[in-house]
């Protein structure tokens, strides 16, 4: 009995022994602290937006419990940095702030620090349009003191966003959405460009919030070089009577593109650079016409392009040339009865389709690649949705005539068997034609069938079925074709002195490839 009552004893004097530690057993730091890196890059960020979280692992190496006297920004309540320590075992929660003084580290341990900064440019130069800001984390001072770099470019921009009203709600699009010329209230978050905003130009990037209307009668022009960045659920809406042209051109410089329009989110950080569905889209509504689009890369979109309406446009409603639509939660391209003419156009990687054209219209397409790489999840649709009907809020089916679906020279492909689909209802006309195409269709029980009947040449003209396009990197939206491609040497002559150069520039007059690329020898 005795024993077992000296056991528990000792075990009791163990446990009051070590709750009642005092501060006396820490150690004072030696300067010996490690980092799991020596600078910390914050990316790029835009003038009094907030940057995302970055984290400092500190580690305690040792066989003894320090403190670190003082942990503190360079640049002390002064900086534009701020940080919270969360690990270390003075402090009943995390530690905020710019100075911290006596932080504890037991033997073997680590903590993490997490860094964020909101900067002003203009506190910084009010002439300069992009700022490199530094700053360092110091642990410690005199002899024993280390540091760990901050680096964070800081970029001005134009920044155009609706009222909030001091009720707390937030300004709203009105304008006439029914047709019937009366303006009606919708639910769109944003404003109307104000006239000295109709041009967008390379000198500064434009961030949207909310989505930024083009009234009637009014153009949104961005010449070579723009770039727009949009908030969550943001975007372009142009209405009736207004057209939206956007001017790029051909860069010399591949990784630069300095003379082609981007148009993406707004985070900057590597990790945003390719994830889709970040804003909302770029909305052709119903009666807008004469919009131009050439050399753009629209990225990371919920849609790319919204296209509606204009069906009879003599010219087309939309005319798009030389560019590329990438990372797309739903599609690529969403046409509704309307009229698109597309040359040396590139869509991949969207959630659903990356060219649709439903509820009937007018669709032509020379020398594009229509390719879908999608694997974040499961996709419903083929890289190519073609229908003429919809269905209503009554659930009732209404259909519209497809008058033309015309793919010329094009490669539709991607990593579904069936890239293409055709869905013709009721009456109304459903006429299309893919010509000297490479085309994925690898399904026997569909193929030579209603709408798929390959041999019968006013709808299937001299293309190739399932052959390899040879895509340099198609998951990174890289689709050059490479030596191995079944697309050399497709293409038909007409179409292509219709659109003599590539989407890079170079001349495929003399022998056309199928597509928007003329193919080349990859390099290993």
């Amino acid at each position: 009995m005795k024993h077992i009552f000296y056991i528990i004893l000792g075990a009791f004097f163990i446990i009051f022994w070590s709750s009642c530690r005092e501060d006396f057993s820490f150690s004072p730091s030696s300067g010996s602290l490690e980092f799991s890196k020596d600078t910390i890059y914050l990316d790029t960020v835009f003038t009094n937006i907030g940057s995302s979280t970055y984290n400092l692992k500190v580690y305690n190496r040792s066989d003894n419990d320090i403190v670190i006297p003082l942990i503190q920004l360079s640049q002390g309540e002064n900086s534009f940095y701020r940080m919270n320590i969360d690990g270390s075992t003075g402090n009943s929660g995390t530690l905020q702030g710019k100075r911290f003084e006596d932080v504890e580290l037991l033997a073997k341990d680590s903590m993490f620090i997490f860094i964020e900064t909101t900067i002003n440019i203009q506190t910084l130069s009010a002439q300069d349009t992009q700022f490199l800001y530094t700053d360092a984390i110091l642990f410690d001072s005199g002899n024993n003191q280390q540091k760990v770099e901050l680096v964070t470019l800081v970029k001005d921009a134009v920044f155009i966003y609706p009222q909030r009203f001091q009720d707390g709600f937030i300004e709203t699009l009105t304008f006439d959405v029914d047709g019937d010329g009366i303006p009606d209230e919708t639910n769109l978050q944003g404003r109307f460009l104000n006239d000295d905003e109709l041009t967008f130009t390379n000198e500064k990037p434009y961030v949207i919030y909310g989505y930024a209307g083009v009234d009637a009668g009014k153009t949104l022009t961005m010449q070579p070089g723009t770039r727009v960045h949009f908030h969550a659920d943001s975007g372009i809406l142009v209405t009736a009577y207004a057209s939206l042209n956007i001017n790029g051109a051909l860069s010399t410089n591949p990784d630069d593109l300095e003379n082609e329009v981007i148009l993406e989110g707004d985070r900057l950080e590597p990790l945003f650079e390719n994830i889709p569905g970040q804003w909302g889209t770029i909305w052709l509504f119903n009666g807008s016409d004469n919009n131009t689009i050439n050399y753009v890369t629209i990225k990371n979109a919920a849609v790319g392009i919204l296209c509606e309406g204009n069906q009879e446009s003599p010219t087309g409603k939309l005319n798009i040339s030389n560019s590329k639509i990438y990372n797309s939660s739903n599609f690529g391209i969403l046409g509704r009865a309307t009229s698109i003419n597309g040359e040396n156009v590139v869509i991949n990687n969207s959630g659903q389709s990356s060219f649709a054209g439903t509820f009937g219209g007018k669709y032509n397409f020379t020398h594009s690649t229509l390719a879908n790489y999608w694997n974040t999840s499961f996709r419903q649709f083929p890289s190519v949705l073609l229908n003429n009907f919809l269905v209503d809020a009554d659930n009732t089916i209404v259909t519209n005539n497809l008058e033309e679906a015309n793919f010329n020279n094009c490669i539709i492909y991607g990593n579904d068997n069936i890239e293409f689909l055709l869905e013709n209802e009721g009456n109304s006309e459903f006429n299309f034609k893919f010509t000297n195409c490479l085309l994925r269709f690898n399904n026997n029980n569909l193929a030579n069938s209603g709408n798929y009947m390959f041999s019968d040449a006013d709808l299937y003209e001299n293309n190739v079925f399932n052959g390899m396009p040879d895509f340099r990197l198609p998951f990174e939206n890289d689709l050059i074709i490479g030596a191995d491609s079944e697309a050399i040497n497709l293409g038909n002559s007409t179409f292509a002195s219709q659109v003599p150069n590539d989407i890079l520039g170079v001349n495929r007059t003399a022998n056309p490839d199928t597509g928007a690329y003329q193919h080349i020898i990859f390099e290993d």
